[in-house]
């Protein structure tokens, strides 16, 4: 059984064979990327602007099993990632090793890719599979606009920084996207699995399970972006460090979003508005 999974998460050959390219991955082109996330935030406006002017005020739209069915859904693409490129790495790792065993250390190879790297092989066929998630990521919003009647900034930032970045991976063979794809499919498989738990009428946690785990996912990402910043000047540099460049920029705005957002909830709470706080946190400011 173990043979079975690893062969078809790590060593068939459509993953090995894999190569990014904008003439034979779909979606791989600037034009689509752009086209995608306008289309985006155009659907998403336009519902919530129908709902403003067509729903009853401050009435919420039932959806049925839907939410519960696509947060199930995105648990499972979310662990079956996250295995396929924890055995992709094991498996680049192993058969590369002798290239860069001098310079690098494997943890510090997937920080740090050598300088050269292309787009091809197991570890950027996941990224590119993590990619295409990103779009059924964006239904969260769609949900959240009829569930609550609101649009959120940070939803839509979130989610079309994130896809951005996920493309630029793939684009330039960034460093750091291994690691980077571990942590978030490791904490959205918690958390979709933790959505589609308390969607079917099942107890929830006693403390604010997402915004802990979105906490966890944020320090996980800083303390990475620390180590590929040193290992670029440490050991004669990183690939795609100019797409890393903008990574952190835009990591560091979806920090800042979130730490204004978390002060703000701290104070909401010191005011005795706990209740409301805790059901926005679990709403609308999630992953």
């Amino acid at each position: 059984m173990i043979a079975v999974v690893t062969y078809y998460l790590s060593q068939h050959p459509s993953i090995v064979a894999f190569r990014w390219s904008h003439s034979q991955s779909w979606g791989s082109t600037w034009s689509f990327l752009v086209t995608s996330i306008a289309l985006y935030l155009t659907i998403s406006s336009f519902i919530h602007l129908f709902l403003c002017l067509l729903v009853r005020r401050g009435r919420p739209v039932s959806l049925g099993p839907i939410p519960a069915l696509h947060s199930l859904v995105m648990s499972i693409v979310s662990a079956v990632i996250f295995a396929g490129i924890l055995l992709s790495a094991a498996a680049e790792i192993k058969e590369t090793r002798w290239f860069w065993r001098r310079s690098k250390t494997p943890f510090q190879w997937l920080l740090c890719f050598p300088l050269g790297t292309r787009p091809s092989g197991r570890v950027f066929f996941w990224s590119y599979i993590f990619y295409l998630s990103r779009f059924l990521h964006m239904f969260r919003t769609i949900f959240s606009i009829f569930r609550t009647r609101k649009l959120t900034f940070f939803h839509l930032f979130n989610n079309s920084i994130l896809t951005i970045m996920s493309f630029l991976w793939l684009e330039f063979s960034q460093s750091f996207q291994v690691l980077a794809i571990l942590f978030t499919t490791l904490i959205y498989a918690a958390v979709y699995g933790y959505r589609f738990w308390t969607a079917i009428g099942l107890r929830s946690a006693c403390f604010p399970f997402v915004l802990n785990c979105q906490i966890l996912l944020l320090g996980c990402n800083v303390v990475c972006h620390i180590g590929v910043l040193m290992l670029h000047f440490m050991k004669g540099g990183c690939n795609g460090i100019g797409a890393w460049v903008l990574n952190s920029v835009l990591n560091g705005l979806i920090l800042f979003l979130f730490l204004k957002f978390y002060v703000e909830s701290r104070r909401k709470i010191g005011n005795g508005n706990q209740t409301a706080v805790l059901g926005e946190i679990g709403n609308d400011k999630d992953l």
